[in-house]
């Protein structure tokens, strides 16, 4: 296998045998890799354009799969599947179904009685997706683009923009990024908040 790519500071490694359902085996640099999987995660975006998705829609399961199978299915075999190894974060492989559950449970309920304002909603939601890790990579842009679903279509608001840079690539955004993710995660959500609408 010609894949040989270097991970950055809040990137989850591939196992080697995840490494094996890389699709275009003419791929062997990190930024190769970049560069087909933002092709494949437009597809993704211009997928959810024009189209109207209802809560009861998006917070299942099967949407989740769906989405990333749209991000990555033309270039990772395991596009859409629940990872089989355990990683550096993430629940235990065998939890990500019942813990994936409770996520969706839970935002059906903060949905349905406004326990948060839409940004908070949306990016608590993220940020719970992110821990539970679903998939052997891309957990991040997942999740980003399924806080800008839950705020576009079912809050009617704005899409976030993320610090207006690619997080993908190390730098001062990332880092900032990463920084609010990690206030996130001691239960602080004013700074991802912050950091989503700047």
């Amino acid at each position: 296998m010609g894949l040989d790519i270097d991970f950055i500071d809040g990137q989850t490694p591939l196992e080697e045998e995840e490494k094996e359902g890389l699709l275009i085996p003419s791929i062997a640099t990190r930024g190769e890799l970049d560069e087909f999987e933002q092709q494949n995660i437009e597809g993704a975006v211009q997928w959810t354009l024009g189209r109207s998705f209802k809560p009861e829609l998006i917070f299942t399961e099967d949407f989740i799969r769906t989405l990333h199978k749209r991000m990555y299915g033309n270039v990772w075999t395991w596009a859409g599947e629940f990872r089989k190894t355990n990683k550096n974060i993430g629940v235990d492989k065998w939890q990500i179904s019942s813990e994936l559950k409770y996520l969706l449970d839970d935002v059906l309920y903060w949905h349905k009685n406004n326990t948060y304002a839409p940004d908070e909603m949306a990016l608590r939601f993220k940020h719970r997706m992110v821990s539970i890790h679903c998939f052997a990579n891309g957990n991040g842009r997942h999740s980003r683009l399924m806080a800008d679903i839950i705020i576009e279509k079912i809050c009617k608001q704005p899409i976030f923009s993320w610090g207006s840079s690619k997080l993908a690539k190390e730098g001062d955004s990332r880092a900032a990024y990463l920084k609010a993710v990690k206030a996130a995660d001691r239960g602080d959500y004013s700074a991802l908040i912050d950091f989503a609408r700047t």
